[in-house]
C-alpha cells in the first residue's frame, strides 16, 4: 500500500429541506386548516478516527465528499426525511487543517473520536407551524439552510512512542529491523528509506512503537533532499533516538546538523527528549570508539551511547534507556498482551 500522509479535501454538507404550504381540505370535514410538515434536516460532514488504517491513500483517488439534503416537508403534516451524514474515515493521528494550511480545526488522537466538520442546515418550518389565534390560515414557510461548502487538508502524524534521527545511511532502517518484526529496506545508499515505517520493540517485558523516518541533511528545511515534512511523524513521540554514523568521517558534523534542522523545524521537537547513540561501532577500534565518543559527550553534553545494528551490540542497553524516557501509560506490558491473545484464541465455552 502506498503511504500518503498529505491530502486535500473539497466537503460540503446537506442543506435543510424547505417547509411546505398546504392546507387540509378533506370531504365532510368543515374547518380544514394548514397541515404543511417540515424540512428535514441536512447531513453533516464528519470525520472519524479509525483502526486498521496507516495512510490516507484513500484520500488520493476521491477528493470531494458531500453529505445528503434533507428532504422538502410535505401536506398532511408530513416531515421531510433528515439527509444521512458523509463519515470521513481517517486514521489515528490524523490532523483536520483549515484552507490555510495552518489552522488546525481537529487532532484526532484517539479510535473513535469524532468531529463535525460541517454541520448539516436545518429545516425549513411548513405553514403549520405559524397557526396562531389570529393567523388561522397562514400562508407562509420557511427555506431550509443553505449547506456548507469548505476545503480541507487532512494530515497524517504517525503515532509513535520512539522517533528515529539520523542522517542518511545512519543505521535507522537497520536498527528497526534488528529490534522488531518490520521489514523496511536497507541498502548501502542514501535515502533508502523514502516513507515512515513502525515497528514494535521489546525489551524486558515491556514493548512500545518506533518510528523510523527518511534521513535529515543540510538544509533540509529549505527543501533538499526529502524536506523536513517528515518530522512531523515524530512530534508526538514521547523520545528521540538520535543516531549519529560513526564511519562517516565526521560524527560530531554530522550531529550539528540534525540538531539545528530540528531547531529550523521549530515546535518543541528540538527540546523533546533524545537519546544519543553512536551507531556502526562494529566498523571501528576501541581507540576510534573512545574518541569519537569522547568528542560527542563534550558537544551534547550528556552521556552517549554505543552501538551497532549489524552485530547487535549494544541494543540492549539502547533499549533500555528509551524504555526509561517512556512514561509507563504508554508502555505495552507482554504478559498482558499475550494474555489478551489467549483470550481471543481460546475455543468459546459456555
Amino acid at each position: 500500500m502506498k503511504f500518503l500522509d498529505f491530502a486535500k479535501v473539497y466537503i460540503r454538507s446537506g442543506a435543510g429541506g424547505a417547509g411546505c404550504i398546504s392546507f387540509r381540505r378533506e370531504k365532510f370535514i368543515e374547518y380544514g386548516g394548514p397541515d404543511g410538515g417540515d424540512g428535514g434536516s441536512g447531513g453533516s460532514v464528519i470525520v472519524e478516527a479509525v483502526e486498521g488504517l496507516n495512510t490516507l491513500i484513500d484520500f488520493r483517488y476521491q477528493q470531494h465528499f458531500f453529505a445528503q439534503n434533507g428532504q422538502h416537508g410535505m401536506g398532511s403534516q408530513r416531515t421531510g426525511r433528515d439527509g444521512e451524514d458523509k463519515v470521513l474515515r481517517v486514521p489515528v493521528g490524523t490532523e483536520v487543517l483549515d484552507e490555510d494550511e495552518e489552522t488546525v480545526l481537529a487532532d484526532m488522537t484517539e479510535v473513535g473520536q469524532r468531529f463535525v466538520i460541517a454541520k448539516g442546515g436545518n429545516g425549513g418550518w411548513g405553514n403549520l407551524q405559524f397557526k396562531s389565534a389570529t393567523n388561522q390560515a397562514p400562508r407562509r414557510a420557511n427555506p431550509g439552510q443553505e449547506s456548507i461548502e469548505r476545503t480541507i487538508w487532512l494530515r497524517l502524524k504517525l503515532i509513535a512512542d520512539v522517533g528515529l534521527l539520523g542522517m542518511p545511511n545512519a543505521g535507522k532502517s537497520t536498527f528497526l529491523a534488528a529490534t522488531s518484526n518490520a521489514r523496511p529496506k536497507v541498502a548501502d545508499y542514501p535515502f533508502t528509506t523514502l516513507v515512515p515505517n513502525l515497528g514494535v520493540v521489546g525489551i524486558d517485558n515491556v514493548e512500545f512503537v518506533v518510528a523510523d523516518i527518511p534521513g535529515l541533511i543540510a538544509g533540509a528545511s529549505e527543501g533538499r533532499g526529502l524536506g523536513d515534512l517528515f518530522l512531523g511523524h515524530v512530534e508526538r513521540c514521547a523520545v528521540l533516538l538520535h543516531l549519529v554514523d560513526g564511519a562517516s568521517g565526521d560524527p560530531v558534523g554530522d550531529y550539528k546538523t540534525i540538531i539545528q534542522e530540528l531547531e529550523a523545524y521549530g515546535g518543541d521537537l528540538a527540546d523533546k527528549n533524545r537519546v544519543t547513540v553512536l551507531n556502526k561501532i562494529d566498523a571501528l577500534d576501541d581507540e576510534e570508539r573512545a574518541f569519537i565518543k569522547e568528542e560527542l559527550e563534550a558537544v551534547t553534553g550528556v552521556p552517549v551511547l554505543m552501538m551497532s545494528g549489524v552485530s547487535r551490540e549494544g541494543v540492549p542497553e539502547v533499549l533500555r534507556a528509551l524504555r526509561d524516557q517512556i512514561d509507563e501509560d504508554r508502555l505495552r506490558h507482554r504478559k498482558a498482551v499475550e494474555a489478551e491473545q489467549g483470550q481471543e484464541d481460546a475455543p468459546w465455552q459456555p
